[in-house]
C-alpha cells in the first residue's frame, strides 16, 4: 500500500518522502519511483511509534524539499483477538501502532503544514464504523474509530491555519500487516468482505 501510494504522489508530480521499519522494501520503493522519474527520499529503518524518529522523518523532508504540503498517515500494523485473548501488553501495542504514530508524526509536522496551509489524509478503516461477527478485532475497531475521532479533532483545531484533514475509511485491503490472518484465520471472513466490495480484492 505504501509503494502503491508513493508512486501514485509521484506520478502527480510530488516530491514524496517515505519510511519503512524494513529496509529492503523501502529501497525499493524509492528506486522504483526514481525510475519512474519521480522524486523521492526515505527514511529507513523508522519507527513511528517513537516520537524521535517521527522528528527526524520531518527534518529529512524539510532538508531535502523544504517544506511539507501533505501528510498522508499511511503506516500501522492491525492486531486481531477477541476480548478474551487480548493481553494488556498487546492491547498498548495495538494502540501504539495504529493510534500513537499518527499523533506523534503529525505533531511534528504540525508547524510545517501551517506554514504552507497543508492537508493532512488519515488511513482509517470501514471496521472503525462496522463491526463483523466473524473478526476478532476489536483493537482494531477500536483504534481505527480513534483515527476518525482524530482527524475531526485535527480538522476543526487546523481550520484556522488553513489546513485541510480528512481520513479514508477502505474495505478489506490484504496487505503485509494482515495477510496471515486473513489466510489463516479468517478466510472466510476474507471471501465474504471480497463479495461484498464492488471493485474487487486489493493488494
Amino acid at each position: 500500500m505504501g509503494r502503491a501510494t508513493a508512486l501514485t504522489f509521484a506520478r502527480e508530480g510530488a516530491s514524496v518522502v517515505g519510511c519503512d521499519v524494513a529496509v529492503e522494501p523501502a529501497e525499493t520503493t524509492v528506486d522504483m519511483v526514481q525510475a519512474a522519474g519521480g522524486a523521492m527520499v526515505s527514511l529507513q529503518p523508522c519507527r513511528l511509534s517513537d516520537p524521535a524518529d517521527c522528528a527526524k522523518l520531518v527534518e529529512l523532508a524539510l532538508n531535502e524539499f523544504g517544506q511539507i504540503d501533505v501528510l498522508f498517515n499511511l503506516a500501522g500494523r492491525s492486531h486481531f483477538a477477541w476480548i478474551e485473548d487480548v493481553t494488556d501488553e498487546e492491547w498498548d501495542a495495538a494502540r501504539r501502532d495504529e493510534v500513537d504514530l499518527v499523533f506523534y508524526v503529525t505533531r511534528a509536522a504540525w508547524p510545517y503544514l501551517i506554514a504552507s496551509s497543508g492537508v493532512v489524509v488519515n488511513m482509517a478503516s470501514l471496521n472503525g464504523q462496522l463491526s463483523f461477527k466473524s473478526l476478532a478485532s476489536l483493537s482494531h475497531t477500536t483504534n481505527k474509530a480513534a483515527i476518525t475521532a482524530m482527524t475531526r479533532q485535527l480538522a476543526m483545531e487546523g481550520g484556522k491555519h488553513g489546513i485541510r484533514v480528512n481520513s479514508i475509511s477502505p474495505g478489506l485491503i490484504q496487505s503485509g500487516a494482515n495477510r496471515d490472518h486473513l489466510e489463516q484465520g479468517a478466510g472466510g471472513f476474507a471471501r465474504a468482505m471480497v463479495e461484498r466490495t464492488p471493485p474487487g480484492p486489493a493488494g
